[in-house]
This record gives C-alpha cells, structure tokens and sequence, in this order.
C-alpha cells in the first residue's frame, strides 16, 4: 500500500487563475480593517513577551502594549496573553485553538482560508485539530493529513488504537496508522471528522492534504492561495 502522503511536495499544483486583484491581495497583507476580526495564537514566551501567531503569519514576539496587524498586546503571563482588536479582548491560551477577536468574529462558521506563499513558496500556516494548536504546510500531494508521532501525542491524538497500514518512504517501509480527527481549523473555518495519517518519523509541519483541502474550491492568484468552502 502506498504512504498517504508525500513529505517533498508543495503547493504548486495548477490552479484556475483568474485577472489578478492587486488592491485586495495588498488588503489582505495589510492590517485588518476596522470591520474585521483576528485569529491569533499563542506559541511560546520570551520573559515579557508573546509569540503570537496573528492570522496565520510567522510568529511574532510582542509584549505589553504593542501592537501589530491590528491586535494590540494588553497583557502578559506565562500562559495566557491578553488582547485587544477593534476595541474587544479576550485572553489567548498557550498552545491552544487560535482565537477569533473582533467584529464579526464567528466561532469556526468562515466559507474561506486565505493563505500567502512563504519565502520557499510553500503554504503554512497556523491551525488546530482537535482545539490545541499546531502548524499546517498544504501538500496537493498528499491523499489525507498526515504528522508525525511525536506531535500526535502533543495534540492528544490515541493513534496507537487508529487503523494499521504499511507505505512506502524515503527511508524505505513504515507502519502508520489511520486515524479519524474530531476538527480541524484554519483562521475562521472549522470542518469536523476528517482522516489522518500518524508517521513514526518526525515532521516539521503537518501536511496539509486532500481530506480536508477536497472539501474546498482552491485558487492561486500568484503567491496568494484562496480556499472557499464547498457546500
């Protein structure tokens, strides 16, 4: 049986492209507006800073009173941050679900991911399974998500009980199991019950694959990449 996945693929698959919108992909780059919310993400500390990780972008290390792309820092602990979007805050755990902070902020109900190309080109980008964070790369090669061991058992996941297989690697002949997750969520889009596949070796990202990017229309417009929730 082939592996599910592929760890040398990235996200360069073709796709429909359209006239390119250059005033929205600046928007979208750009700090919020006032009438919209963001997803942030609490990775780590560094003394009276946070690493947060706002709308899917590189984790950024702020403290008290700092500001950017519109999430303004209010507070700092060693495990929560405190912070403040279009005059609303909430407190942001460490290591848990991103969370959705000002207007029109809705609790995983979004119709769209909209995702910009690293340096490398690859697509990565901050999310959740099962409510505890974690990072993404898009792979259109790989059949279903798939992680490695280690961060599976960060996440909570009982693979050891999921359904054995046996693919084909790089490093020759691996047992992996099949496992089904609870939610996966990326910026305001939440989707429940959807496969994955648990690796023995380590990953840096999980690879984001077709049993959850299937149930989206994809669209590249040069290094922005537009998943809009099939209904």
């Amino acid at each position: 049986m082939m592996c599910p996945c592929r760890s040398t693929t990235s996200a360069t698959e073709p796709a429909v492209v359209t006239r390119a919108r250059l005033g929205l992909a600046v928007a979208l780059i750009g700090c919020l507006g006032a009438a919209q919310a963001a997803s942030v993400a609490m990775t780590g500390g560094m003394g009276s800073k946070a690493l947060l990780v706002i709308n899917g972008g590189a984790p950024k290390a702020l403290a008290a009173g700092d500001t950017h792309q519109g999430v303004k820092v209010v507070s700092v602990a060693n495990d929560r941050v405190t912070i403040e979007v279009n005059g609303r805050r909430d407190t942001v755990m460490l290591g848990g679900a991103p969370v959705s902070v000002g207007a029109g902020a809705v609790a995983g109900g979004g119709r769209e991911i909209v995702l910009h190309a690293s340096s490398g080109g690859h697509f990565v980008t901050q999310g959740s399974i099962n409510g505890r964070s974690t990072r993404f790369m898009v792979d259109t090669g790989a059949t279903t998500i798939a992680m490695g061991a280690d961060e599976a058992r960060r996440l909570g996941i009982q693979f050891e009980s999921g359904e054995p297989f046996y693919g084909s690697t790089a490093n020759g002949t691996v047992r992996g199991y099949r496992v089904q997750l609870r939610s996966v969520r990326i910026q305001e889009v939440e989707v429940f019950g959807v496969e994955a596949a648990v690796l023995p070796q380590p990953m840096p990202y999980i690879l984001l694959g077709n049993s959850f990017l299937s149930r989206f229309q994809m669209k590249r417009e040069n290094e922005q990449l537009t998943l809009s929730r099939r209904f």
